[in-house]
């Protein structure tokens, strides 16, 4: 455990719609300045979904690229500093969607979903083997961290069989997802259960979907956890019947986190903890 904190906001998803929460951004523009918002706020890292232009969930590189390019200039007219990871989610997409952008935007880090699921019992959360090859060698060509997201326990034997199989490479960087409907409930049985078995040179962040969010921050501070995930992809209330903004739900993890006696860690640090090699 770093004894900084790595703060990580989800800020869009796939699903949160402006009918849940006007908060949440779905334009280029709207991203771009939540990520600006969060960063100055105390973000480390900004993790992105897109949006068509009717706000649907899309994995078109062109729109990828537009939103990024947005993002990427807006921090840099504000002269703050974000580590970019970019999803690459999406069942319904094709597979040669779901990995265009990586190569046309080189992002510090990525999402790596080790394992396929029910979703909420709705839908197939599709991560095929011959994907997840694909998508591990890509990222070790373009020098891109994957976050392996962990939703389930079984995903954690599919991350060790791809270590073995030179798919991923060590150290790792884990961010356990729970909460979801089909996968492990946000509890604090889950997390003991999961965080013995990953190796011991990784590095671990923690989010809680909905109503777990804050109980799994709280959870994830208590184990010693190296970051904690918040955002409006996750979980739109700051409190019961209260909706929140992203840089609300990132300044309320950073007062549990001081309170936990925990420093915040800059993008730079953030760098140094997780083993990131930073893109042109």
């Amino acid at each position: 455990m770093s004894d900084k904190l790595i703060i990580t906001c989800a800020l869009t998803g796939a699903g949160t719609t402006k009918s849940q929460t006007p908060h949440v951004p779905v334009t280029a523009d709207e991203i771009a300045a939540d990520v600006v918002a969060v960063a100055k706020a105390g973000a480390a890292v900004a993790h992105l979904h897109i949006r068509d232009e009717a706000g649907a969930n899309t994995m078109d590189p062109e729109i990828f690229v537009k939103v990024v390019k947005t993002a990427r200039e807006a921090v840099a007219k504000a002269g703050v500093d974000v580590i970019f990871n970019l999803t690459t989610s999406g069942s319904k997409f094709s597979e040669e969607w779901r990995v265009a952008h990586l190569p046309l935007l080189k992002p510090e880090m990525c999402s790596y979903d080790p394992g396929t699921m029910n979703w909420a019992n709705s839908y197939v959360f599709l991560n095929p083997p011959a994907f997840l090859e694909k998508l591990g060698k890509i990222s070790q060509e373009l020098g891109i961290k994957p976050e392996c997201e962990i939703f389930d326990g079984g995903m954690l034997g599919n991350v060790e069989y791809y270590v073995k199989k030179g798919v991923l490479k060590t150290p790792l960087h884990y961010q356990f997802v729970l909460g979801v409907p089909g996968g492990m409930p946000g509890n604090i049985d889950s997390l003991a259960y999961l965080l013995p078995k990953i190796p011991k040179d990784s590095t671990w962040s923690i989010t809680g979907i909905g109503r777990s969010s804050i109980p799994m921050t709280l959870a994830g501070l208590s184990a010693g956890c190296d970051g904690v995930r918040v955002g409006l992809e996750d979980n739109i209330m700051l409190s019961k019947g209260v909706l929140g903004t992203n840089v609300q739900l990132v300044e309320q993890a950073i007062g549990m986190a001081k309170a936990a006696g925990r420093e915040i860690a800059t993008a730079a640090e953030a760098r140094e903890i997780m083993g990131l090699k930073k893109q042109a």
